[in-house]
């Protein structure tokens, strides 16, 4: 498979054409890099060349590294991995500074071909990296087009050469943004801070021109040239020393030291700053393998990269169904659920019925979707047409009648199994043979719910996270008499709308809840107990969890929580295990301290809403115990709370793909991406420490922490998740 082209013109330039076969957008393999550095090789050798233009044969330039390669390497790279890795990350180092230097002399910077990019679109990671050691960059001044190196979202940092080049083309405080956050610009952004040259209609003309008319000192990077100083200062210089000083507080006060890549990156920049820039390059390699050969980076890139994508491009839809994407959706209830579930599908270029039982509720539902691209247009991401055309495909009104050739039915309305069920009956009289229903629903089993359809086989589960404009993960279930083509319709209507689904069977809480409430619950339970609540809340941001479990139940409100933990006590009687957790709750609840929505919860608010520290009045009753527990023990303990349910998922048949476990957790409630997800985080500790701290959590805080017979068995044999369950290992 050929990924580079070359075509030498008779007006003297080599035009270097990158586009791989099969992909709609560019991905660098190790055999790509291969091919362009033998075409480089060529040009430079060949008398008649004149300069050299590398361009994409797509509409984008690339998307980046082929991520399922690089995270082989490591496996790959024999018995001694670090070296293996080092040694092929300074290859492809090598092949990126031949095209920067280009043949030109050591001593004189002199002889040299120039090198310019092209770029017809979006350039990421690796595929702004090769820009960047060319000479120059032109790009077309496409406002879509995306800009940026966001190695740092998937636990790794630009490695290629572009933490180097970009520190020493802007300097640190520049830089700071695209690397550590990962910023995306377009081209008009790009070029005004700095990291791409020109904007041009014509990339490939215009770069043709500058080739045949640059001069050596065109073509010499100012870090080649004698007296460099870096810019905004080295870390010695006074400036430069309160730049990474600031940066090292912002990289610890953002990742909570539970994010390699970050504090490497920072390293590299800082020693790389201190040195030469090929000694630079060799620092920037080996931090590179130090965040490579750190189970993290491994397990962020196969949970954020490749089994999202896989679970996005339908890895576990039905393979027998023909296509269902949805073309008229009928969404029953206009509260914030069902006006953001709304908005996204009309977005998605889906006609929408929205309904409810008074127009005046159905236009307040429509009007959540005008506010929305309002603001869109403010922040000039949304056009006055885009907002037109969007608003038009909403019919907001009371009448069923208007359900008339829907294909997707979504009922939002009250959690109250009476009102759903008399919901159904109404829609099924209106909609066609074909349709499927589905129930958007958090709690309520799917298979009882569908007890008032017609046609159970095509109903099934949606649940939406709040708020859904926003929120990521589609959590699809399945109840006992769901179909295939339920599924299907369910999968390519998320696929529609741009978000990640995981399939399900029927159970109490399903999956995301079934692990996200026992966190809330061991959160509270330790309030009980005495442990400090900062302890309890800083514990699980130390070990990556986005919000503690106390704010995380103000922000879904107290009085929700009071009302599930009813429901489920009265659902399992002598068995309800969460009884001190009520004690708490019911408290709260009849303080009137019902979380954010009262400005009142475990938190404390100003008249604003803002939240401005933990409430005093909760020390009063359950004050805080002279002996308070190790971080690592609060930190196990909420950490085991989520993890274990979802090993108790799998086990149960509940979860049926692995990868849908540690996706949905990251992206549904968060799960401390560093990790990979709980089934990855159990795989990085080893299944047989993981039995033996849940045997020392029964012992001393109860049987919710009993190690799961799955877990034992795989303790046993010395087995990890993905090695027993993955796609690989059931392909072997």
């Amino acid at each position: 498979m050929t990924e580079f082209t070359m075509e030498k013109g008779a007006d003297g330039v080599a035009v270097i054409t990158w586009d791989v076969p099969g992909k709609s957008m560019n991905v660098l393999s190790f055999d790509g890099l291969r091919e362009l550095d033998a075409h480089i090789d060529d040009a430079l050798a060949d008398d008649a060349v004149k300069g050299v233009v590398i361009t994409s044969g797509k509409d984008t330039f690339a998307a980046g590294m082929d991520l399922n390669v690089l995270a082989k390497m490591k496996e790959q790279a024999g018995d001694d991995p670090a070296r293996g890795l080092f040694d092929g990350i300074m290859q492809m180092h090598g092949a990126l500074r031949k095209i920067e230097r280009a043949g030109m002399d050591a001593k004189t910077n002199k002889g040299g071909k120039p090198i310019a990019a092209a770029l017809p679109g979006t350039a990421l990671g690796i595929g702004l990296e090769i820009p960047l050691a060319c000479h120059r960059i032109f790009c077309v001044p496409d406002p879509k087009a995306k800009i940026g190196l966001p190695e740092i979202m998937i636990g790794i940092f630009p490695g290629a050469g572009g933490t180097t080049r970009m520190v020493r083309k802007m300097g640190a405080m520049a830089a700071s943004p695209f690397l550590l956050e990962g910023k995306l610009s377009d081209p008009i952004k790009a070029k005004a801070a700095g990291i791409i040259d020109e904007v041009v209609a014509d990339p490939v003309a215009e770069a043709k021109e500058w080739v045949l008319n640059a001069g050596d000192k065109d073509i010499v990077k100012p870090w080649d040239e004698k007296g460099y100083k870096m810019p905004g200062g080295a870390p010695y210089h006074p400036a430069g020393f309160m730049t990474f000083v600031g940066a090292s507080a912002m990289v610890n006060g953002k990742t909570k030291g539970v994010y390699p890549a970050a504090k490497a990156l920072l390293s590299a920049v800082y020693e790389g700053a201190m040195v030469p820039f090929d000694t630079a390059l060799k620092i920037e390699a080996r931090w590179f393998v130090n965040v490579l050969m750190n189970p993290s980076s491994s397990a962020m890139i196969r949970s954020l990269f490749i089994n999202k994508g896989a679970l996005e491009k339908g890895a576990v839809r039905p393979a027998d169904v023909a296509d269902q994407s949805v073309k008229k959706v009928g969404v029953l209830g206009a509260g914030m659920m069902g006006a953001g579930i709304a908005l996204v599908s009309a977005l998605a270029g889906i006609e929408v019925v929205l309904i409810d039982q008074k127009q005046e509720a159905a236009d307040k539902g429509k009007a959540y979707s005008e506010t929305y691209l309002d603001k869109g247009i403010k922040r000039k991401k949304i056009t006055e047409d885009k907002k037109e055309k969007v608003l038009g495909l909403i019919n907001a009104t009371t009448d069923y009648a208007a359900l008339e050739g829907a294909d997707l039915i979504i009922e939002a309305v009250f959690e109250d199994p009476a009102i759903k069920a008399e919901v159904t009956a109404k829609v099924e009289a209106v909609i066609g043979e074909d349709c499927i229903f589905a129930t958007n629903t958090s709690t309520l089993p799917i298979s009882d719910l569908a007890k008032a359809s017609k046609r159970p086989e095509q109903f099934i589960g949606i649940h939406f996270f709040s708020p859904v404009e926003k929120m990521m993960l589609v959590e699809i279930i399945k109840g006992k008499e769901t179909g295939d083509r339920a599924v299907a319709k369910a999968l390519d209507y998320v696929r529609q709308i741009k978000k990640t689904p995981i399939v399900v069977n029927d159970a109490r809480f399903f999956y995301a809840n079934r692990c996200i409430i026992p966190y809330i619950n061991e959160g509270i339970r330790m309030v009980a107990e005495g442990i400090n609540p900062a302890l309890i809340e800083n514990a699980a941001k130390l070990v990556g969890m986005p919000l503690g479990p106390l704010q995380l139940v103000d922000e879904t409100s107290i009085d929700l929580g009071a009302k599930i933990a009813r429901a489920t006590k009265a659902a399992m009687g002598d068995a309800y295990p969460d009884a001190a957790v009520d004690d708490v709750i019911f408290w709260m609840e009849g303080e009137g301290r019902l979380g954010r929505k009262a400005n009142a919860g475990f938190y404390a608010y100003d008249e604003k809403g803002k939240r401005v520290g933990l409430w005093g009045g909760l020390e009063a009753k359950y004050p805080v115990a002279d002996d308070q527990p190790d971080l690592t023990e609060v930190q196990h303990r909420l950490l085991f709370a989520q993890s274990l349910e979802a090993v108790r998922a799998l086990e149960e048949g509940v979860l049926m793909d692995i990868r849908e476990g540690d996706v949905g957790a990251i992206l549904g409630w968060g799960f401390a991406p560093w990790s990979g997800g709980p089934l990855s985080w159990l795989d990085i500790i080893g299944a047989p420490y993981a039995a033996e701290r849940c045997d020392q959590l029964e012992a001393k805080h109860g049987a919710r922490f009993a190690c799961p017979p799955l877990l034992r068995e795989m303790a046993d044999k010395g087995q990890s998740f993905y090695g027993r369950f993955s796609p690989e290992a059931d392909a072997a």
